[in-house]
């Protein structure tokens, strides 16, 4: 197996790569959306561009491209604060196919890469406006790919120059302490050094949600978030959106 693969897979299945101690403290909680905020996309099959019939992978292909939507899929819970450092880069890739970016939320460290293979039969056009990271990769066909670095943490929102609704997001996380939420809404980032952060629940379409923490050795604090806030919760700072 391909080692910057087996790296993006150990790093990318949990956002906490440093050694926890008994000192350490864990962060858990639940994270409630209380109505629909992404608008759903449908995107042009492949088959009525390319002047063929689909076949039953391709049907199969489509069903799976237009999901019930998961507004929980689209939330990213991570740390930010003095004294967590950066954590180690990764290698991820977001692959363009069927006209789509897949997967549409990709999460790295900062200083990691990620690629940008083809594997549409067309040309395509990578390219971000966002402060965290601007970039145009260029028209390029089938079969090839683009590597571009992340050095600034923050949102870095993709899109294609010759498909319109082609776009996804990358989270350049400002610590390694990051993650995503169960299927049921709950999270979980265990040793974290003690000290006070910033916990910010980062919706795709919402935007940012933060709580101030200070945690002591050894405490566990469980914190919930609920998408979007109506009101303040008294003695915790809340942030609604605000774009990176």
């Amino acid at each position: 197996m391909n080692r910057w693969l087996i790296l993006s897979i150990l790093v990318l299945c949990s956002g906490t790569a440093r050694a926890s101690t008994a000192n350490d403290a864990v962060i858990t909680g639940h994270v409630v959306i209380t109505k629909v905020l992404t608008k759903e996309r449908v995107a042009l099959p492949l088959y009525q561009w390319r002047g063929v019939s689909p076949g039953p992978q391709e049907a199969k292909n489509r069903r799976n491209d237009s999901p019930s939507l998961d507004e929980l899929s689209q939330v990213v819970i991570y740390l930010q604060g003095p004294g967590l450092g950066h954590g180690a880069p990764v290698h991820a890739s977001l692959v363009q196919k069927r006209l789509r970016f897949h997967p549409e939320i990709v999460v790295v460290t900062v200083g990691s890469t990620v690629s940008f293979p083809n594997e549409d039969p067309i040309f395509h056009n990578v390219f971000s406006l966002s402060k965290a990271k601007h970039f145009d990769l260029g028209y390029y066909p089938k079969g090839q790919t683009r590597l571009v670095r992340f050095d600034r943490p923050g949102v870095v929102e993709v899109y294609c120059h010759i498909h319109a609704d082609m776009n996804a997001a990358i989270l350049v996380a400002p610590s390694s302490w990051w993650t995503r939420l169960t299927p049921e809404g709950s999270f979980s980032l265990k040793g974290v050094p003690p000290g006070s952060y910033e916990l910010v629940a980062w919706h795709r379409s919402a935007g940012f949600f933060r709580r101030r923490v200070t945690l002591s050795g050894g405490q566990r604090l469980r914190v919930n978030f609920m998408i979007p806030v109506t009101e303040p919760v008294s003695g915790e700072t809340v942030a609604l959106r605000s774009r990176p």
